[in-house]
C-alpha cells in the first residue's frame, strides 16, 4: 500500500517526490520475538508494536484525528499498542441507531464520499471509541509525535 500511495502522488504531480520520512506499520500478524529474556511468538489482533523508538500510526475514526507515535517499548504490554480507535459498537448496532444526517454533521468539511453514506454508515465516528481516551489510556506505551488532522476520508464501498 505505502509503494502504491508513492506511485499515486508520483503520477498526480507528474514527478517522482523523494520520501523524506515514512512509517510503515501494520497490525493483526504474529512474530516471534525476545521478552523477558525468552523467544515468545507475540500475536498482535488489534495491536500494533510499541517498542522502544518504533514508530506507529494510530488513526482515530472516519474523518477524525490519527496520531504518529513513538513506542516506549512498555514490557507489561510486551511492547504493544492500540491500532487505532477500535469500535464502540457493532456494525449493525450502528446501522440501526446513528444516522446519516448526524453523519454528515460529525464529519463537516472533511471530504468524503457523503453520495455513499447509507453504504458508510456503520462506519460513522460515534461507532468508533473517543481517540482522545484510547491515547490517554495508552500513554505508557507510547509518546504522540504527531497530531494529523483529517481534510479527505476514502473507504471502500464495493
Amino acid at each position: 500500500m505505502l509503494r502504491a500511495t508513492h506511485d499515486a502522488v508520483d503520477g498526480v504531480l507528474g514527478r517522482e517526490v523523494e520520501a523524506t520520512f515514512e512509517v510503515n506499520c501494520h497490525h493483526n500478524y504474529t512474530e516471534l520475538e525476545r521478552h523477558g529474556g525468552r523467544g515468545l511468538w507475540v500475536t498482535r489482533k488489534g495491536a500494533i508494536r510499541a517498542g522502544v523508538g518504533d514508530w506507529g500510526l494510530v488513526p482515530g475514526a472516519m474523518g477524525q484525528r490519527s496520531f504518529v507515535v513513538r513506542g516506549l517499548g512498555n514490557a507489561e504490554a510486551y511492547e504493544s499498542c492500540a491500532p487505532g480507535a477500535g469500535r464502540a459498537m457493532s456494525r449493525t448496532r450502528a446501522r440501526k441507531t446513528l444516522s446519516i444526517e448526524d453523519f454528515g454533521r460529525v464529519m463537516g468539511k472533511t471530504a468524503w464520499q457523503r453520495g455513499s453514506a447509507r453504504q458508510l454508515l456503520d462506519e460513522h465516528p460515534a461507532a468508533y471509541k473517543p481517540i482522545d481516551v484510547v491515547m490517554r489510556d495508552q500513554a505508557d506505551l507510547v509518546e504522540v509525535v504527531h497530531e494529523l488532522h483529517a481534510i479527505a476520508n476514502y473507504k471502500g464501498t464495493s
